[in-house]
């Protein structure tokens, strides 16, 4: 069984109430909005793709992939005479799930030394918090943890990560302000290696997607990484702030292109109302969401689950059927 299988593993009913919050505004959005069109019984086709597209676009999926949604559902459409509200629903949800496509994911797990992590990003995306809550989580699964603080120009941002390492009791491997941050990361492949670590969360500077030399940067950063350590970084993920909506596409190709991702953490779902971003990334991008973050405590850190996020922004709609 992978890792992430096992944490999915321990998804309980609180889980699904975590969702219901963390998506409450982009049902709003989607779902409560949807039960309006609906309401009444019979739905008039000509004029209920043009809602759902309006629907779906103030829910940040964008235009290509709302537009792709609003084909798949007019096919299905012909497969019925008179479509009632609870056809929306059953349709709506079957061709979201298709549009997301595939669900399934993995955490690629080194078995010969140290599981090494990238996590990349604009400032004030979450990087990290999220790294800690990261931490706590394989902490708690059992595993030896190290973090490397790579972010080594921001002011504060080395401190700011050693707190959270000294408050989770994991290792932390710092360098000098303006340090080289690839020479950091260097010294934490090695102390990983020496110490027997089982997961290497490395910290990055955030950047604006649009700064060249930056983004070169990180692929030098791979590079000194897989030097250390085969494969590595095993997992390199994008940490995105969800409120940004169409934005975070843009994010999202610029650092694939630099670092080739394998993995999407979306941050603060509990204030944004454009959950939509999610369908948009795995739709235009092919990278799946890995986790989202719901809050601020540690436990608010959750694996994506497709079905429960699903259920989440169409539960409006759901109700209304009952």
């Amino acid at each position: 069984m992978s890792f992430l299988k096992n944490i999915k593993n321990m998804i309980t009913g609180e889980d699904k109430s975590r969702y219901l919050r963390g998506f409450a505004k982009t049902s709003d959005a989607i779902g409560a909005k949807l039960k309006i069109i609906t309401a009444g019984g019979k739905i008039d086709p000509n004029t209920f793709l043009e809602d759902l597209m309006v629907t779906l676009l103030e829910a940040d999926l964008g235009y290509k992939t709302s537009e792709l949604v609003c084909e798949e559902f007019e096919k299905e459409m012909k497969n019925y005479v008179a479509m009632s509200s609870r056809d929306v629903f059953v349709i709506l949800k079957k061709v979201l799930k298709s549009v997301y496509g595939d669900d399934e994911k993995s955490i690629v797990m080194n078995d010969e030394g140290p599981t090494v992590f990238l996590l990349v990003g604009v400032n004030g995306a979450g990087k990290t918090s999220t790294i800690a809550k990261l931490a706590a989580m394989f902490k708690k699964e059992g595993k030896s943890v190290a973090l490397v603080a790579g972010d080594t120009f921001r002011a504060g941002a080395s401190e700011q990560l050693a707190l959270w390492a000294q408050k989770i009791g994991v290792a932390i491997i710092k360098g000098k302000a303006n340090q080289d941050p690839s020479s950091v990361l260097v010294d934490g492949c090695r102390f990983a290696k020496e110490k027997g670590i089982d997961i290497l969360l490395c910290d990055t500077a955030g950047r604006l997607q649009t700064k060249v030399n930056l983004m070169n940067e990180l692929s030098k950063m791979k590079k000194v990484i897989a030097k250390e350590i085969a494969g590595a970084p095993h997992n390199t993920w994008l940490v995105l702030d969800s409120t940004t909506g169409q934005n975070g596409l843009s994010q999202g190709e610029l650092f694939n292109e630099a670092t080739k991702l394998n993995g999407i953490i979306l941050t603060k779902m509990d204030g944004t109302s454009k959950g939509g971003i999610v369908i948009a990334l795995k739709n235009l991008l092919k990278i799946p969401v890995i986790f989202v973050t719901m809050g601020e405590t540690m436990e608010d850190l959750r694996p994506f689950d497709l079905t429960l996020y699903l259920d989440s922004i169409l539960k409006e709609m759901e109700d209304a059927q009952k």
